[in-house]
């Protein structure tokens, strides 16, 4: 147990006091538990674990008492937290005139008094863990030993509860920063969507109504000004569905058919004959987010269709599970990806610097988003990849 390490200060004593944010607290069977110990370690009718306000003493745990809350004033947690020792040891033989002035404060006339100042790790005494009998005694030094550790567990759960508040209030602030860059990114991406669609049809009329007018060069610049902005179109959806995402999370989770899940999502994209797509049938899920997988699987089968230079496009959808974890995986023959990328593509922004079937660059948000919803489904994803041959993601999701 820490002792004492500074001066006795009642403002900076109150103000550490606040950080825990336990009085009034309601019931806990952690420090319930640590009460019942002390009371039986002890040989003691009554235990507490009492927290020192400013004019009273309330008690976060009591054992063999019902009393919630007494008055700070002669009380012997009062004197408890005064003191140097690092075990307050109380006797009505040898202190008669403290028992006397906490005579009507307690709900009965105690005769034995065992505290152990609680301090927090800058020194000043918060609670006090303390045993109470109406007989005196005598303590042993293993007695003592035993409620110095519980006193230190119940301190050690008072710095749990604290480091727990700030934790939610710095979740609380990023979560509002967050609202804030999505609030931000939503808004830039429509005002730049809005323009860019003007550019987009205006270059397409001005290049159908001029066929055969311009030069070779003037047709190409056209050519490259609409892949530009078909390009920075699908970079701004990208960072619309990355931030959107986590409202995604939000979903409730269900029980899902796998296969009519899957059926639905190739039915979006089997529409020519060049393209096969297999995955497994009679597979119910339990528990899961749908709206979650369903976009993981889009994601994934779309980027296996996409960057396939292939004359029959071919993706094989597997699935596996143990009691945690429920397995995915989504191979294809497409161009494939160099070893020394696979740790980077799930990376925000990061790209290949190779063009799809239709030429167009790959923005580095898809990847990166479905990486994001996997981990939020407690799981993993990896990638097994060899150039020319095609590529295989695995990733998992946790069963709930």
């Amino acid at each position: 147990m820490q002792h004492k390490l500074v001066p006795f200060n009642e403002k900076l004593r109150q103000t550490a006091l606040r950080e825990y944010n336990i009085l009034n607290s309601g019931p806990d069977e952690d420090y319930d538990n640590l009460t019942f110990l002390a009371a039986t370690i002890s040989n003691s009718p009554v235990a507490k674990i009492s927290i020192v306000d400013k004019t009273r003493i309330w008690n976060k745990s009591t054992y063999g008492a019902d009393v919630e809350e007494i008055y700070r004033e002669n009380s012997f947690c009062d004197r408890a937290i005064h003191s140097d020792s690092s075990i307050l040891i109380l006797k009505r033989s040898e202190h008669p005139d403290v028992f006397e002035a906490a005579k009507n404060i307690y709900d009965r006339e105690f005769s034995f008094y065992a505290g152990v100042p609680l301090h927090n790790p800058q020194g000043h005494a918060i609670a006090v863990f303390c045993v109470f009998d109406t007989q005196e005694k005598e303590l042993s030094l293993e007695q003592k030993r035993g409620l110095k550790a519980l006193a230190k567990q119940a301190l050690n759960l008072f710095e749990f509860r604290k480091q727990k508040i700030k934790l939610f209030q710095v979740q609380n602030k990023l979560k509002e920063k967050y609202h804030e860059l999505e609030k931000f990114a939503s808004l830039v991406s429509h005002d730049l969507k809005s323009p860019l669609a003007n550019i987009i049809s205006l270059t397409e009329l001005l290049k159908d109504e001029n066929e055969g007018k311009f030069d070779e060069d003037t047709e190409q610049y056209l050519k490259f000004l609409v892949e530009s902005s078909y390009s920075l179109r699908n970079y701004i959806d990208g960072i619309l569905s990355f931030y959107r995402s986590d409202h995604v999370m939000e979903k409730d989770y269900t029980n899902v058919d796998l296969r009519k899940m899957l059926k639905g999502i190739v039915d979006l994209y089997q529409v020519s004959d060049d393209i096969k797509i297999t995955y497994p049938d009679d597979i119910m899920l339990h528990n899961v987010n749908k709206a979650a997988l369903t976009q993981v699987f889009m994601n994934l089968i779309s980027n296996a269709l996409k960057y396939n230079d292939k004359d029959i496009r071919k993706v094989d959808i597997a699935f596996d599970k143990n009691e945690e974890f429920y397995f995915f995986e989504v191979k294809d023959n497409g161009k494939g990806i160099p070893q020394e990328k696979h740790n980077e593509i799930f990376e925000l922004f990061t790209t290949l610097d190779s063009s799809d079937r239709e030429g167009n660059l790959g923005s580095g948000i898809g990847l990166a988003t479905v990486r994001k919803l996997i981990e939020s489904m407690g799981g993993s994803i990896s990638i097994e990849s060899e150039l020319g041959e095609g590529s295989n993601f695995k990733f998992s999701i946790k069963r709930f």
